[in-house]
């Protein structure tokens, strides 16, 4: 068994005994799964908290996708499907917790997939790069929704509309500006997120102040509880109902996350379930705070529909608030998407570092080398360079760029869906627990979350307005299967011969 090397810490700096003690167990943990520390520990649980808080930025993605629930379904699919979804994916927060605490290393779902189900390397091999690039559209979403506030900004403002080719040049300057930033390595992530933690109380506070005071008229609780609104043309008041749950899923996703800093984080079997867990539930209360407010100060949902504004909720605020307050708004979200997109581009390239050390990505040398300041800098330049192709699409066809981005979201719960299936069917898969376990609650818990990751995944590719055209379908499924016969042609073509499971770098 190797032996951890001593406690490392940023030049210059000191480190306690207490700390120095922490990162030598830490660093034991991983020696124990097989692999050699390389990363500094220099995250805290506020830190790694703060990752996965960035990852599910509660306040951007309720703002960007409320639309979805606010037209399909109205406020009654809104609150009710955001307490339920909420609940459920707090279950699956409580699963992956407890795989994290066993298995405290970058990869995430692929590692824990790969671990669990050793003798099905084709598993974890489609998990990783189905994963790894769901992480990457991801961070294009936000990259895009971060251009599409400043330019619902300078039509509140200024009174002019941004051209798709700057709102696709604005997403190209957020994509490298997170490169950037991740290149800078694991402090500056850590303090970003610990940074974010804080803006996102702050800003809920400002927004539903805003909001709470400024509205013109409020509506009634029967009217935020009851009301039932449907844009989709569907008939089936349940099933509209059911659409929009949609909104709460996409926003909810992203509490594992922190696993993919886990090797950058002191005494990550305990912090990294407890940030998994700890995000779903703030985002819980958070959400229900801002979306509590929205819905008693919205105006004219009829309105919203119509907007032309170049994001729904921009019209929403315009209305309750005014412009020179909505443009306060549109400011604190926009902050907040920002920040999510930097920290899904962290996600993917530690992704991406973990593919390559087990043979399961090209180029595995560079993958893994790390710059001065402790950043896989080669998977961070190829999450932006890839986001800035995508991004490319948008000023041909908002279609075909938004079919890309919506495969972005099923691929994460298809993601999602590997480790608790084999949680479910094979319950004895983890022989050593960590320090976070469910005891007798794991079973159920992996069952139920099973049971939801299956129905949102089937509703993620169901047709969201009837009748079905081509402007209007639902092309995630197409995008979704596009993403998996590349990821089939790889595996036959490359992977089958290069990944055969998972590659120790110390030896027992």
């Amino acid at each position: 068994m190797g032996k951890p090397e001593s406690p490392s810490s940023s030049e210059g700096e000191v480190i306690t005994k207490e700390e120095a003690y922490n990162v030598t167990i830490s660093d034991q943990r991983l020696l124990d799964l097989g692999y050699r520390p390389k990363f500094r520990r220099e995250m805290s649980l506020f830190g790694v908290l703060g990752i996965s808080f960035c990852s599910i930025g509660v306040l951007a993605g309720m703002s960007s996708a409320l639309q979805t629930g606010l037209f399909s379904g109205g406020p009654l699919g809104l609150f009710w499907g955001w307490n339920i979804c909420s609940f459920f994916m707090l279950l699956i927060a409580f699963s992956f917790a407890e795989i994290c605490s066993a298995y405290p290393t970058m990869g995430g779902l692929y590692f824990w997939v790969c671990k669990m189900k050793p003798d099905v390397p084709i598993l974890g091999f489609f998990t990783g790069w189905l994963y790894s690039m769901a992480m990457v559209f991801t961070g294009v979403a936000n990259n895009l929704s971060v251009a599409l506030y400043l330019s619902s900004m300078a039509e509140v403002g200024q009174g002019r509309s941004l051209t798709r080719l700057e709102i696709a040049a604005i997403a190209w300057a957020v994509n490298i500006f997170s490169g950037i930033v991740n290149t800078i390595g694991t402090k500056a992530i850590g303090h970003m997120s610990t940074l974010f933690v804080w803006w996102t109380l702050g800003g809920t506070v400002v927004l539903v102040t805003a909001l709470l005071v400024k509205a013109p008229t409020m509506n009634s609780t029967d009217f935020v509880f009851t009301n039932v609104q449907n844009f989709t043309g569907w008939q089936s008041r349940g099933f509209v109902v059911l659409l929009g749950f949609l909104q709460a899923v996409y926003t909810l996703e992203g509490c594992e996350t922190a696993a993919q800093v886990a090797e950058e984080a002191i005494r990550a079997e305990i912090l990294a379930p407890l940030a998994v867990v700890g995000s779903i539930a703030g985002s819980w209360l958070i959400g229900l705070a801002y979306l509590l407010a929205l819905l008693f100060a919205v105006q004219d949902i009829a309105s919203v529909q119509s907007t032309t504004f170049a994001i729904p909720i921009a019209q929403l605020f315009y209305d309750a608030v005014g412009p020179r307050l909505s443009q306060m708004c549109l400011i604190v979200i926009m902050v907040s998407q920002v920040m999510a997109a930097i920290t899904t581009f962290t996600a993917s390239s530690r992704l991406f570092y973990a593919l390559a050390r087990d043979n399961a990505f090209p180029l595995k040398k560079q993958f893994m080398t790390l710059n001065r300041f402790q950043a896989p800098y080669w998977g961070v330049w190829t999450s932006v360079l890839i986001g800035c192709i995508i991004s490319c699409a948008y000023i041909g066809s908002t279609i075909a760029f938004n079919a890309i981005l919506s495969s972005a979201a099923i691929s994460v719960m298809l993601s999602y869906l590997q480790p608790i299936m084999i949680r479910v069917f094979w319950p004895g898969s983890i022989q050593d627990f960590g320090p976070f376990r469910l005891g007798k609650w794991s079973w159920p818990v992996n069952f139920a979350s099973f049971l939801f990751t299956i129905f949102v995944c089937v509703l993620f590719i169901l047709p969201t307005a009837y009748p079905v055209d081509v402007l209007n379908m639902n092309y995630a499924i197409v995008a979704v299967g596009g993403l998996l016969v590349v990821i089939t042609i790889n595996w036959l073509w490359w992977g089958r011969h290069s990944f055969k499971g998972l590659v120790k770098t110390v030896m027992g």
